[in-house]
């Protein structure tokens, strides 16, 4: 996937390592007398180490990398070190807006059974990084057993089990598309099919998408092969209108299957435009 990493200028690079401790996740180490850019999967790519360099070595660049694992960082890197670079981590996610990495931070630590810091409230760092702030969103795994979620009378509940769910908004790394069966469904479909959630969505993951008017579709291809690649996700269903537009998402998962060596189920289904299947085959 094409996203935003750090890059080092060694012909600048004097090998100081004032760097070094600048990036708690562990993406850098001195080697050979240079900053090294050790893995992809541990740069978040915020440039929180730019101002450590006297040299102005390292900048921020948009390129091909494997995407960011913050599981990966808390384990390996921050919660190992103790509570003040936990806290440390915390208040750099917050403060470059990136939501959905502290969920998944603070999700780590719930799982380790490590009490959570209190932040002071964070600031936004401005620098154009942040990838967004809006609490929308922020990915979330919803409790379907809970009091919360059951049907009050005459009212049939969500079988929607997590947040965000639009293509471009949704993080293949989130817990909940681990190993799931998923349903990618064209916008409109939900809309024409009155049992959308009982007969569809119960038990699948949901990510949405509108193969005609949505921009930036190539990186709906980048996270539909990291679903595939890194979520393993179980299976995939995906749901169409009859109109002729809404075949480019089915084109788009061709192409995802062919370019991963990880081969899963797939379904297409076509939805009528008065709601009834008008097709069902697995590919």
């Amino acid at each position: 996937m094409k996203r935003e990493i750090i890059e080092i200028d060694e012909s600048k690079c004097t090998g100081c390592g004032l760097c070094v401790p600048g990036c708690p996740e562990g993406a850098l180490q001195i080697i050979d007398g240079k900053a090294r850019l050790v893995s992809d999967l541990l740069c978040d790519g915020l440039g929180a180490c730019i101002g450590d360099c006297p040299e102005g070595a390292i900048s921020v660049t948009e390129r091909e990398a494997e995407a960011y694992d913050e599981r990966k960082v808390m384990l390996d890197n921050i919660v190992p070190k103790g509570t003040n670079t936990i806290k440390a981590h915390l208040k750099h996610l917050k403060d470059h807006n990136q939501d959905e990495y502290y969920q998944q931070a603070v999700a780590v630590l719930t799982e380790q059974g490590i009490a959570v810091p209190v932040l002071e409230e964070a600031q936004g760092c401005g620098s154009g990084h942040g990838g967004g702030g809006c609490p929308g969103t922020q990915s979330q795994s919803f409790d379907k057993t809970s009091p919360s979620a059951a049907s009050s009378a005459g009212v049939r509940p969500s079988t929607l089990t997590h947040w965000p769910v639009q293509m471009h908004l949704i993080n293949p790394r989130a817990p909940h598309y681990q190993g799931a069966d998923m349903l990618l469904a064209a916008d409109c479909s939900a809309f024409a099919m009155g049992d959308f959630h009982k007969d569809w969505l119960k038990g699948k993951v949901l990510a949405i998408a509108c193969p005609k008017l949505d921009e930036g579709q190539d990186v709906y291809l980048e996270k539909i092969k990291s679903l595939i690649e890194d979520a393993k996700i179980n299976t995939l269903t995906v749901m169409v209108m009859t109109v002729p537009c809404c075949g480019g998402l089915v084109r788009m998962v061709q192409r995802a299957i062919a370019e991963t060596s990880r081969k899963v189920p797939v379904k297409v289904v076509v939805v009528g435009l008065q709601g009834e299947i008008a097709k069902e085959e697995w590919i």
